[in-house]
């Protein structure tokens, strides 16, 4: 088992990789002084397969835990289905020390979380992270909430987990889109941060892809101290946290104008980070070797280059709700080499929608 800790002072927490977790989350829950009801948020595609698992191991510990389901799917992202499980919440009787516990991928974690922070006005919180994509990305840093019909993540909150829980034996039931989708972002973390671990994921693409468990156990580590670096040096996105965000301006608008229904998040990041990249050799940033970099890996990677079916115009319109848009100014996130990254608010609005036009 790895174990990446998160440096956030009282708020400070651990990540726990490995295989069989059951013992460690055992001993996590007794530890604690928390109420004796819990509640397990999970989806329609991972409550059959792990679910009464998670509640028996929290039986074990002492507790009374109940089950809530939601849809899968980002739709589930919303204030309604939110309201939903408030109710669950109430009418099971939690109070401000029952812990919730995020069981899913991605749209399972932001959504719990979300609840998490604002029940009772904050109650404790464990994500147990099913996806590759959970595991190296939401499930890290605290970062919770729910969509608007207008943009991705508009209402939300700052909430760090308690404790994460990356039990490898979930990869197994992954279907390989989904692996893939995870890449999308841990290819990310090389080419903003690490040049070595870019290194490293174009050394041993094959046994990425097959899930060789030292490779595995390596690549989510090193995503998750990454991003923890980051997180522990700017929690709530006030500079250096932005950089994150690599791929996340485009990518963003393009799940928005395919309804969130036919790219996977990391799909449609691996397009944004395309078109960043070609955005960052138009500026003069980097060289056209470095575009090329990206575009084999992502590919080898099984992700994809383009996105099918969208109006660059309405690409376009999108990006400027965008979070990280102040003032009318977009924050873009651009190479400046692989492992470097640097944050640009003037960028040509014609080498924006030239852009635009090369990714779809």
């Amino acid at each position: 088992m790895r174990i990446v800790p998160v440096n956030l002072n009282e708020k400070s927490y651990n990540i726990y990789i490995g295989h069989n977790l059951e013992t460690t989350i055992i001993d996590f829950f007794k530890a604690q002084k928390y109420s004796q009801k819990a509640l397990i948020i999970t989806d329609t595609n991972i409550a059959p397969l792990y679910a009464d698992s998670v509640k028996d191991l929290l039986t074990k510990a002492g507790f009374n835990a109940k089950i809530a389901i939601i849809p899968a799917g980002e739709q589930s992202k919303s204030l309604s289905v939110a309201e939903t499980l408030y109710t669950q919440a109430i009418e099971q009787g939690l109070d401000r020390k029952s812990p919730i516990i995020a069981l899913g991928g991605g749209v399972v974690g932001d959504l719990a979380g979300f609840i998490a922070a604002t029940f009772m006005r904050g109650v404790p919180f464990i994500q147990m992270p099913t996806s590759l994509l959970a595991q190296v990305d939401s499930s890290v840093g605290g970062k919770v909430a729910v969509n608007h019909a207008l943009g991705k993540n508009l209402i939300g909150a700052f909430y760090q987990p308690q404790a994460v829980f990356m039990d490898l034996e979930m990869m197994k039931t992954l279907p390989t889109r989904e692996i893939s989708t995870g890449l999308g972002e841990v290819i990310k973390y090389g080419f903003i941060y690490d040049h070595d671990f870019y290194t490293y994921l174009t050394e041993h693409q094959q046994e990425i892809l097959q899930l060789k468990p030292e490779a595995l156990i390596h690549i989510i580590a090193r995503s998750c101290e990454i991003k923890a670096d980051v997180v522990s040096k700017d929690e709530c996105e006030a500079g250096l946290r932005a950089i994150l965000n690599f791929g996340h301006t485009l990518g963003h608008a393009i799940e928005k104008e395919t309804n969130y229904a036919v790219y996977n998040h990391g799909e449609a990041v691996a397009i944004g980070m395309v078109g960043a990249s070609k955005l960052s050799f138009k500026l003069g940033l980097i060289s056209q070797d470095v575009v090329d970099k990206m575009c084999q890996l992502l590919a080898n990677m099984n992700l994809p280059l383009k996105a099918k079916n969208c109006d660059a115009q309405k690409i376009y319109q999108d990006i400027f709700h965008d979070k990280k848009t102040v003032n009318g100014k977009i924050n873009w996130v651009l190479l400046e080499d692989i492992g470097k990254v640097c944050i640009k608010k003037d960028v040509p609005e014609k080498l924006v929608k030239e852009t635009i036009l090369e990714i779809l």
